[in-house]
C-alpha cells in the first residue's frame, strides 16, 4: 500500500538573505497575513531569528509548516543528525516539518546512501516529520529514490522562474510522485521589468510578480517567494487566485532561456 505523503502548502515564505530583525519582521508579518509555510536553512544563518518570530507568533505550532535544510558540509551521517538537532534548538521547536539536503554532496564525497539514510533516520527519530532534497538533478533523484530511506522523500526544491522553467527536472520529479518546490520564483526581481509579464499583468489588473507566481503555481509547483514588505507578501498570497489562460501560459513559457541564478562552484552538472 502506498504511503500517504504530506502535501506541501502551495505558497510559503522564503527567508534567504534575511537576517536578524529583518527576518523576524518578515516571518511575523507573513504569519499574520495567513502564511503557514516558512522556509529557512542552516546556511542562511537565521534559524534563531526565525525561531524568535515563531515564538512571538500567536499561530499554534501545529498550524505552521516549517522547513530547514542541511548544508553540504554536514552530510556525514552523524554530522547530519547533529546539525538537525542544532537546527531544532536554534528554531526553538520540538521538530521541523520538512528537512532537506540543501545540495547533493559535491563529487559524491559522501555516498548518497549514507546521507539519505541519515536523513530518514532523523525522520524516524522525530527530528523532522518529512524529508526531501534540493538542487538534485534527474539522475540524482533516481539514485536518491533507490537507496534505503529514499522512498520517504516528498520534494525536490529547485530554482524555477520564467527564465528557468527547469522542465526536465520538474517533469521527472512529478512523474516519480515528488512534489516540486520552486525557489527564486521572481528571479530576484527581474520579472518586474519583463514586457511580456507586464502586458499579462495589465490584463489581470495584477503585477508582473503575481503573474510569475501564478505561472509557477499553475505548473503544480509550490512557490516560496521571499519578501520583507507586508504589501508584497499580501500580493504574493493573492497571486495564488490568478488563473492564466493557455495562451498566457504559452507566452510565459517562451521566456525560458535557461538563466540560472543559483549556480555555486559545488553545484551538480545540471540537466
Amino acid at each position: 500500500m502506498a504511503t500517504q505523503r504530506t502535501v506541501l502548502p502551495r505558497i510559503g515564505l522564503g527567508t534567504f538573505r534575511l537576517k536578524d530583525q529583518d527576518v523576524i519582521d518578515s516571518v511575523t508579518s507573513a504569519l499574520s497575513l495567513g502564511y503557514r509555510h516558512i522556509d529557512t536553512a542552516q546556511f542562511y544563518g537565521n534559524e534563531r531569528a526565525v525561531g524568535e518570530a515563531l515564538a512571538q507568533s500567536h499561530v499554534p505550532r501545529e498550524e505552521i509548516f516549517l522547513t530547514t535544510k542541511v548544508w553540504w558540509d554536514q552530510l556525514q551521517p552523524q554530522a547530519l543528525l547533529d546539525s538537525l538537532e542544532e537546527s531544532r534548538r536554534q528554531l526553538g521547536v520540538d521538530y521541523v516539518d520538512l528537512a532537506l539536503v540543501h545540495w547533493p554532496s559535491p563529487d559524491d564525497e559522501v555516498p548518497m546512501a549514507d546521507y539519505i539514510g541519515a536523513l530518514n533516520q532523523a525522520r524516524e527519530q522525530g527530528l523532522t516529520r518529512d524529508i526531501g532534497v534540493s538542487n538534485f538533478t534527474v539522475a540524482q533523484i533516481d539514485r536518491a529514490l533507490s537507496v534505503p530511506g529514499g522512498e520517504h522523500l516528498i520534494t525536490n526544491q529547485i530554482e524555477v522562474h520564467p527564465y528557468l522553467a527547469n522542465r526536465k527536472v520538474v517533469a521527472h520529479c512529478q512523474d516519480k510522485g515528488l512534489q516540486v518546490t520552486g525557489y527564486m520564483p521572481l528571479a530576484v526581481g527581474k520579472v518586474m521589468d519583463d514586457p511580456v509579464l507586464q502586458a499579462i499583468a495589465e490584463a489581470h489588473e495584477a503585477t508582473p510578480a503575481q503573474i510569475a507566481l501564478a505561472w509557477v503555481a499553475a505548473r503544480d509547483i509550490v512557490v516560496i517567494p521571499s519578501s520583507t514588505k507586508p504589501a508584497h507578501q499580501q500580493s504574493n498570497l493573492e497571486a495564488m487566485r490568478i488563473t492564466l489562460s493557455a495562451e498566457e501560459m504559452a507566452r510565459i513559457d517562451a521566456l525560458d532561456r535557461g538563466e540560472r541564478i543559483a549556480n555555486p562552484d559545488f553545484a551538480p552538472e545540471w540537466d
